[in-house]
C-alpha cells in the first residue's frame, strides 16, 4: 500500500506539469492585452508599456513560463494583477465555499443515489425500479442552471422557506447543494442499480441464500460491498467535476465561490490567478482519485495495489 502511494504521488509531478503547461499556454494564446485591460482602453501607449514591462509581459515566453513555474514550486503565485492583492489571500477563501458545496452535493449524490440505486435493483422491472430510472434520466437531462431557477422560484419566492442568494446559513446551503447534486444522484443511481444487477446473480450470492440468511443481510453485507468499487469511481470522478464546474450553480445563487472568481479574472485576463486557480484544482482531482484507488483495496481485499 505505502509503495503505492508513493508511486502515485510520484506520478503527480508529470501530471501537474502538464496542468501548468496548458493552462499557460491558454491562457497567453488567448486574444486580449492584459495591459490594455489593466490601463484601459484610452490609456496612451507609453502607460500600456510600463504596465507591460512591470508584468514581464514583454520577456521571452520561455522566460515567463519558468517564472511561473518557480512561483509553483515555492508555492508562491505572486500577486494578482487585477487587484495588485497576493493570489492565495484571493483565491482560498473562495476555494472553501466551492469546496464546501462540492462536498456537500456529493454527501447528498450519494445518499439519495444509492438509496435509489439499491431500491431500484432490488425491485427490477417493478414500478418503483421503473419510476427511479425515468427520475435518473429527468435527472440528468435538466440543465444545473434550469433546476436552480425553478427551486428559487417555488420555495423562495413562491414559498418564502428558504432564501434565493448566499452562502453560509444552514438555510443557504439547501437550494445550491439540491441543484449541484441533483445530477451526480442520477449518475450514482444508475450506475449503483447496473452494478447490483451484476453482483447479485454472482454465485456467492446465491449460496448467502442458501445459508438462510435475510434479505437484508445479503444485500447490504454481501452485495453492496463488492457492487461499490464502479460507484466509487464514479463518486471521485463527479467530485472533481463539481469542484471545477460549481460556475453556474455559483452564478445562480450569487454565491462568491472560485467558479466564479476565475470567469471574472479569465475575461480580466488576470493570469496569475487563474493559473493558480486551475492548479489548485487539478491538485484535488488527482488526490481524489487516489483516494479512490486506495479505497478498492479496502472494498476488495483481493485488490492488489502493489
Amino acid at each position: 500500500m505505502f509503495q503505492f502511494i508513493v508511486r502515485r504521488l510520484l506520478q503527480l509531478i508529470p501530471v501537474l506539469l502538464g496542468v501548468t503547461i496548458l493552462v499557460f499556454s491558454l491562457m497567453h494564446l488567448s486574444p486580449g492585452n492584459p495591459a490594455h485591460i489593466i490601463a484601459g482602453e484610452s490609456a496612451p501607449k507609453d502607460t500600456v508599456e510600463q504596465i507591460e514591462e512591470r508584468l514581464g509581459l514583454n520577456d521571452p515566453i520561455l522566460v515567463q513560463y519558468g517564472n511561473f513555474l518557480k512561483d509553483v514550486v515555492t508555492l508562491d503565485f505572486g500577486n494578482s494583477w487585477r487587484t495588485s492583492l497576493p493570489v492565495s489571500e484571493e483565491l482560498w477563501p473562495k476555494f472553501w465555499v466551492t469546496f464546501e458545496l462540492s462536498v456537500y452535493s456529493t454527501i447528498f449524490s450519494i445518499f439519495l443515489g444509492l438509496i435509489a440505486g439499491i431500491i431500484s435493483a432490488v425491485r427490477q422491472y417493478s414500478v418503483a425500479d421503473v419510476s427511479i430510472m425515468l427520475v435518473a434520466l429527468f435527472g440528468l437531462s435538466m440543465p444545473n442552471f434550469w433546476l436552480g431557477l425553478m427551486l428559487m422560484q417555488w420555495f423562495s419566492i413562491n414559498l418564502g422557506w428558504l432564501p434565493a442568494t448566499g452562502w453560509g446559513s444552514a438555510e443557504q446551503i439547501v437550494l445550491p447543494v439540491i441543484t449541484l447534486g441533483t445530477m451526480g444522484a442520477a449518475v450514482i443511481a444508475r450506475m449503483t442499480r447496473s452494478s447490483m444487477l451484476d453482483v447479485v446473480t454472482q454465485d456467492y450470492i446465491r449460496t448467502a441464500r442458501a445459508k438462510g440468511l435475510s434479505e437484508r443481510l445479503v444485500i447490504y453485507k454481501h452485495a453492496l460491498k463488492n457492487a461499490l468499487i464502479p460507484v466509487v469511481t464514479v463518486v471521485g470522478l463527479q467530485f472533481g467535476s463539481l469542484l471545477a464546474g460549481a460556475v453556474l450553480t455559483e452564478s445562480v445563487f450569487a454565491i462568491n465561490g472560485m467558479g466564479k472568481l476565475i470567469v471574472d479574472r479569465i475575461l480580466a485576463r488576470d493570469f496569475p490567478t487563474v493559473q493558480a486557480a486551475v492548479l489548485v484544482i487539478a491538485v484535488i482531482f488527482v488526490l481524489v482519485n487516489l483516494l479512490v484507488d486506495i479505497s478498492y483495496k479496502f472494498l476488495n481485499k483481493r485488490i492488489d495495489l502493489d
